[in-house]
């Protein structure tokens, strides 16, 4: 009897304590400062949709270009290791020789991020994409200090787990010979020839096979991830970090594809691997015609690798960005068809052919969708209640919140929850803290005794938390 009093007493105090903790946050809700004070400090869990090249701020990439002395394009603000035969190309010595390397930092920060951007002179969404070129050379080459970086800016942002998209896998098997197949693929996609698809795909697969894919996937997982991973010590008792292979959308259909299968070769064999996606702007020439054939390459990789995870950027989109009626397939088809375990921004969901059906599937079958909200209203311009963020919630969809590319866009995790509770009232504390516990159940690590620990952590760092609030 004393038991069941206790038990009831410590039932009645935390309910009269959430309580308290819910009332403070509507409190402070119409208060930014407020509301940046309490997000700095709330456990984040995960960041799921993350990709490492366009998570590194400016500054560094600056700094590492102006160290390496490389060459400067002072027209677009592209930089070379080696002075390319055309264009207006200086190296940095050079311009800090006379006196004009001052201009440049500021023009190159707002053309390697969203820095002053107005919203007149350029498309935004040309501005981000474009932006990844302009500063790989500084990227390549230097992933030790990236992640280190991203690692030490996680743990004081009280973020205990990074999903990341480090790069993808590096080979180079030669198929020139097997281009012939990319009309042939691209006819049957077309007529919507599934089957001969899949048979074309499986002739295809023992190709590779052949030429070295399992050697390929070994080699980068080992001497690329692995040896990174475990020098740089990027696990420990404050944080976590895993990495998804990715594919790039603008790649005709046998290359992606040889790369595709090379790369769920490597994610099943690696517990470092958590998953694989797909990238690059979905409203692309390529990607729009070819979107449907991509997932039929996730399909068919899955029949081969059922057990590694993945997820999808579906749903990119929104109206006036492409014809409308290509507004409608884009997050079925990757759900249906590719059979998506998450989805990356779904923010077209609303102009789904039978959206409602699509909803309740997505929340019965426990798939996630990954709401990156600054990166929407940026590149899509989609914010406030257009997004269709409500509306997941509505039908008890899984949601989890991501930076995207927090260093294109200059800003973090403690940021899209200030955005989330600004701009959203429905949204409460409790649904907030169930969105961070998501990021941990949600994820893709393969080992159960990881994940568990991550979740007894954020049940440890939510008590704390909580309990410095001034509630009173």
């Amino acid at each position: 009897m004393k038991f069941l009093l206790t038990l009831a007493l410590t039932l009645i105090l935390n309910i009269g304590f959430s309580q308290n903790v819910n009332q403070y946050f509507e409190k402070i809700r119409n208060n930014e400062a407020s509301l940046i004070a309490f997000f700095s400090q709330m456990p984040k869990g995960g960041d799921l949709h993350h990709h490492y090249s366009g998570a590194i701020y400016a500054e560094s990439l600056l700094k590492r270009a102006i160290s390496e002395n490389l060459y400067l394009n002072t027209e677009t603000m592209q930089v070379e290791k080696e002075k390319p035969s055309n264009g207006s190309w200086k190296q940095f010595s050079t311009l800090q020789r006379s006196g004009e390397l001052e201009k440049y930092k500021l023009k190159i920060m707002q053309n390697w991020s969203v820095k002053d951007y107005n919203n007149v002179d350029y498309p935004s969404d040309k501005l981000f994409f474009d932006s990844f070129d302009k500063f790989w050379h500084v990227i390549d080459g230097h992933f030790d200090e990236g992640l280190l970086e991203l690692k030490n800016r996680a743990i004081k942002e009280n973020l205990s787990y990074i999903e990341t998209q480090l790069s993808p896998v590096i080979f180079e098997m030669p198929s020139a010979d097997l281009n012939i197949y990319n009309p042939q693929l691209r006819q049957l996609s077309e007529n919507h020839n599934e089957k001969a698809i899949m048979q074309l795909f499986d002739s295809l697969y023992y190709t590779f096979l052949q030429r070295g894919a399992k050697g390929y996937a070994e080699s980068f997982n080992k001497d690329f991830i692995a040896k990174r991973h475990n020098s740089l010590k990027i696990d420990d008792d404050h944080f976590t970090m895993r990495y998804q292979n990715f594919v790039l959308r603008f790649m005709d259909p046998v290359d992606l594809f040889k790369r595709l299968v090379v790369s769920f070769i490597s994610a099943n064999n690696s517990p470092l691997i958590a998953g694989v996606n797909i990238v690059a702007p979905e409203d692309g020439e390529v990607s729009m015609k070819d979107y449907w054939l991509h997932m039929l390459m996730f399909k068919y990789c899955h029949s081969r690798f059922p057990d590694v995870k993945y997820t999808l950027h579906a749903g990119e989109l929104t109206i006036g960005l492409v014809q409308p009626e290509e507004l409608t397939w884009h997050i079925s088809s990757a759900i249906y068809t590719a059979k998506a375990n998450r989805i990356g921004h779904g923010v077209d969901i609303p102009y789904e052919e039978n959206c409602y059906e699509l909803l309740r599937y997505m929340s019965k079958n426990k798939i996630p969708v990954e709401i990156n909200l600054a990166s929407n209203e940026f590149i899509l311009k989609v914010k406030d209640d257009r997004h269709p963020i409500t509306l997941y919630k509505e039908f008890g969809v899984p949601i989890v919140i991501s930076t995207d590319d927090a260093g294109i866009l200059r800003t973090s995790m403690t940021e899209q929850y200030v955005l989330l509770a600004k701009r959203y009232r429905n949204i409460s504390y409790s649904d907030i803290k169930q969105f961070v516990y998501n990021s941990i159940t949600y994820s893709f690590i393969k080992e159960d005794a990881v994940k568990k620990q991550l979740l007894r952590n954020l049940d440890t760092r939510f008590k704390v938390f909580e309990s410095k609030l001034p509630l009173k």
